[in-house]
């Protein structure tokens, strides 16, 4: 039963399926080859109650967001601070781009939504000032990847519903695993550039044209931008609002920067949002009703249980264990979609992680981490397609240039898998 499973899966996966009919496909298969306890009928009950839960409410508000605050333009707000502070270093204005994906990261909770913001703006400007076109396409797209390490996180928030582990600790979580990455991505950013050289004229001309504004100037331009993730993240670990609460905050406070302080958006605007928004996130909700009742059937035929007896040795030994699912998730997050990744791997992979003493916050970090790496590698690699089609780079070109990028990416990940203080540093 568990072969035909897992034939039809790659099967399907293969003739381009959407994941969330391969997931409902998947979970019907079994019925129909004899009794058992989900049917047809148990499928849609389930799938239907699967929305009956306010946290998935945070999927679609921080969505929305997101795309209110990349119309207005507040990943440019957000750039020009950091700039003004770091630009005339060493590869200071790169590093500022990653410093402006840490910090949208924490506005919209997306990988391509903040790669897309963020380099829009970014990359015309890094290649005005001599920077080369490929190396700046793979930093933004790596850097991207941020956008859902750092909380508030989509991923994140599919993960809680499926793993049952808190939203507000795995956003608290999410932090310091997220602030490391953006730290060895900044080394590397700085290291290339000292061994490639920067037009240094040119750059100190730009940074000049923000220091002539004055600090005042700039930060008054940027504070309501600066406040947005302060706002959300704070009113959650104060205590003073929900994950969803602050999603729904997080779109009123978005609307009323970009409409009445930054100006950047009018009536006319609002219509193309909601449209790319419900494209976004209808297919991220189909694939989490789809995946409870396919947790439900994976609990229910004892796949964990199966997959460690096949593991023998390995199931019982915890770093060869850890390092395996490793292996597994990049595999996975080269594949497919980062929340069907969650949604399929979750009720597979989270039995066997807790019988080693791992602890379900901890296997949640580190299974985003490695779905982040899945940004920016082909096939999949959807901060890839979005960075090609903002500089017309083949993908496959910007991937190449990425390498170095994703060894820093790698470097945190071995670190946050066998340092589990770094994920749960935060959390009490």
């Amino acid at each position: 039963m568990i072969g035909i499973l897992f034939i039809s899966l790659a099967v399907l996966l293969i003739l381009t399926v959407p994941v969330g009919v391969i997931l409902l496909i998947i979970s019907a298969i079994p019925s129909f080859l004899g009794s058992f306890a989900v049917d047809a009928q148990y499928i849609v009950r389930n799938v239907v109650e699967a929305f009956n839960n306010t946290t998935l409410l945070a999927i679609p508000l921080f969505i929305l967001s997101g795309v209110i605050m990349a119309k207005g333009q507040i990943s440019k707000k957000l750039y020009d601070i950091f700039a003004y502070f770091i630009g005339n270093l060493t590869g200071g204005l790169p590093s500022a781009v990653v410093v402006t994906c840490l910090f949208y990261g924490a506005i919209s909770g997306s990988g391509p939504a903040t790669t897309a913001a963020v380099g829009s703006m970014t990359i015309p400007l890094l290649v005005s000032l001599g920077y080369d076109l490929t190396f700046c396409a793979s930093l933004v797209a790596v850097a991207g990847g941020l956008g859902v390490i750092i909380p508030p996180s989509i991923p994140f928030v599919m993960y809680c519903n499926s793993s049952g582990v808190s939203v507000g600790d795995m956003f608290l979580a999410g932090i310091v695993p997220g602030l490391l990455i953006g730290g060895l991505l900044i080394f590397y950013t700085v290291f290339y550039c000292k061994t490639k050289g920067e037009d240094r004229e040119k750059i100190h001309k730009k940074v000049q044209e923000l220091r002539g504004i004055g600090f005042w100037g700039v930060f008054k331009d940027s504070f309501w931008a600066l406040m947005s993730p302060v706002i959300i993240l704070g009113g959650i670990y104060a205590g003073v609002v929900t994950p969803t609460e602050a999603a729904c905050v997080s779109v009123v406070y978005a609307l009323i920067v970009s409409f009445f302080i930054y100006r950047t958006m009018g009536l006319k605007d609002i219509a193309p949002v909601l449209l790319e928004s419900v494209t976004t996130v209808s297919s991220c909700l189909i694939i989490t009703g789809a995946a409870s009742i396919f947790a439900k059937v994976v609990t229910l035929l004892r796949i964990p249980q199966t997959v460690a007896e096949l593991l023998g040795a390995i199931a019982s030994n915890r770093i060869l264990l850890l390092l395996l699912i490793n292996g597994v998730l990049l595999i996975v997050g080269m594949l497919l979609d980062t929340g069907a990744s969650v949604m399929i791997m979750t009720p597979i992979l989270l039995p066997l992680v807790k019988a080693v003493g791992v602890s379900p916050l901890h296997f949640g970090i580190l299974m985003i981490v490695n779905l982040a790496i899945g940004f920016v590698t082909p096939p999949v690699g959807m901060n890839l397609y979005v960075a090609s089609s903002l500089t017309g780079i083949k993908p496959m070109d910007i991937a190449k240039k990425a390498v170095p990028l994703l060894g820093m990416f790698f470097a945190a990940l071995m670190l946050i898998t066998f340092v589990e203080k770094i994920s749960t540093v935060l959390v009490s």
